[in-house]
């Protein structure tokens, strides 16, 4: 038994990082899921909702509106109605920028050491030259990762309607049309 219980945490281990490297699936948003984000919709009137689609870091701009507008579909036919017209739509941008030192300057240079730091000469092409952090040589002294992780959010209100939608509203939606166009490219959550 002991010798199970190794790959079984390795297995463990995998799963739970694979789920961090997901993009947000066709999913719920509820509390605790494996990857982060998800729709969610909310009853205003009777044939008027808001629908939010919510992606993780990982989820294109293109990928959380299409989920909006399959959500808004799907929602629509299950709420019997033939489609939808969109009053208002909004897609929200959470940008955050980490400026990181190099991993290998911090830990042996860093604020535990005081003011000590390296001074070297080394022979170039050129002839002598001196190396030193204090004066941004291009060795790796200065060398930052910068990432910026961004997330988005797509809401819109609908108001569903019955019948055909009309020819001149560029708002409106067939409900059955979209589902159809946009179904094949839904990534839905596992079981």
């Amino acid at each position: 038994m002991k010798r199970l219980s190794g790959p079984v945490a390795a297995l463990a281990l995998v799963v739970g990082l694979s789920a961090c490297a997901t993009a947000t699936p066709y999913q719920p948003n509820l509390p605790g899921s494996a990857v982060s984000g998800g729709f969610s919709e909310t009853r205003i009137e009777p044939d008027r909702w808001r629908v939010t689609f919510a992606g993780n870091s990982l989820t294109s701009r293109e990928t959380v509106e299409g989920y909006l507008l399959f959500r808004a579909a799907e929602l629509t036919l299950q709420q019997g109605f033939d489609g939808f017209s969109i009053v208002t739509r909004a897609t929200d941008r959470d940008a955050r920028t980490y400026v990181e030192r190099d991993p290998f300057y911090s830990p042996w240079y860093g604020p535990s050491y005081a003011y000590w730091r390296p001074h070297w000469r080394y022979y170039s092409p050129h002839g002598w030259r001196t190396w030193n952090p204090y004066f941004g040589d291009p060795f790796w002294s200065d060398r930052v990762d910068v990432r910026t992780v961004e997330r988005y959010e797509a809401t819109a209100e609908i108001v569903m309607f019955r019948g055909a939608k009309s020819p001149g509203d560029p708002a409106a939606f067939d409900a059955r049309a979209v589902a159809a166009n946009l179904g094949p490219r839904i990534e839905r959550a596992g079981p």
